[in-house]
């Protein structure tokens, strides 16, 4: 992987959307067991998969995979770590301040 070169692949996917009382989420589960690195993006092929109230609904999709460049990389895990780090810098206390 170059410097500066983004690569693209494609991955089978199952999209699974859970709209209940108890659970709403939804999730993207690449079943080829492809890793999603720091920096990369990952699109989803198709309209939106949408669960009525009280559903869950699972698809089969293709995913299109951008890899982030080695430089891209690298900068997302420098300013993530510092954005963490950020917001471990917290405190709880009745009196407010200024």
């Amino acid at each position: 992987m170059g410097l500066l070169t983004r690569t693209t692949e494609t991955a089978p996917c199952t999209v699974e959307v859970v709209h209940k009382f108890e659970e709403l989420s939804a999730h993207v589960r690449l079943d080829n067991g492809a890793v999603i690195n720091p920096g990369d993006t990952v699109k989803v092929q198709g309209p939106p998969v949408l669960a009525g109230y009280g559903e869950a609904v699972s698809e089969q999709r293709t995913a299109f995979i951008t890899r982030a460049s080695t430089l891209e990389r690298f900068w997302t895990r420098l300013t993530g770590d510092m954005e963490f780090m950020e917001l471990c810098e917290f405190s709880f206390s009745e009196e407010a301040t200024l």
